[in-house]
């Protein structure tokens, strides 16, 4: 019996840590992620880019942390337009014209990664590279073979604005 009753409160307090725990990290009770953005477990934001290659518009969702939530911010005071070159052959990057909070970590990018660099400084990766970056986000449904395209091999201008 005693065997029993011991097993039964250490499952109690194993469920009660594991409740707790999902909060602490930002959950819900379902499970989605929080933010400051009201409760909204996803942050999209739209990109109007205007290239060699003529006007396209891409989607993207916002990391879930710090640095994506204060650009989320900054975009709630209005659209950003931001002018791009090329980097490497493999980003287009340009000034934010303001500094967000870094959370700089070791990444290996992807194409559609959407990064901060050197906290004020923003990318559109159409290749792969690895440095310390801020993750910001990630485009949604585009390849690579297509974001090259739509990028084109020249300056670019890209219109970040909230996904309404």
């Amino acid at each position: 019996m005693k065997k029993n009753v011991l097993f039964f409160l250490i499952f109690i307090l194993l469920s009660i840590t594991a409740c707790v725990g999902s909060f602490a990290n930002g959950s819900n009770e379902n499970g989605s992620k929080l933010s400051s953005t009201g409760g909204d477990s996803t942050m999209k934001i739209k990109i109007d880019i205007t290239s060699n290659s003529g006007n396209h518009t891409l989607t993207a969702t916002l990391a879930d942390n710090k640095s994506a939530i204060a650009f989320y911010e900054l975009l709630k005071k209005g659209e950003v337009s931001v002018a791009m070159h090329d980097y490497g052959s493999f980003e287009k990057v340009g000034s934010l014209g303001t500094s967000l909070p870094r959370t700089d970590t070791q990444i290996t990018t992807s194409a559609g990664d959407i990064i901060l660099y050197q906290g004020n400084q923003i990318t559109i990766y159409y290749d792969v590279n690895s440095w310390n970056f801020t993750r910001l986000g990630k485009v949604d449904n585009v390849s690579q073979a297509e974001l090259k395209r739509i990028l084109g091999a020249g300056n670019v201008t890209a219109i970040f604005s909230i996904l309404q």
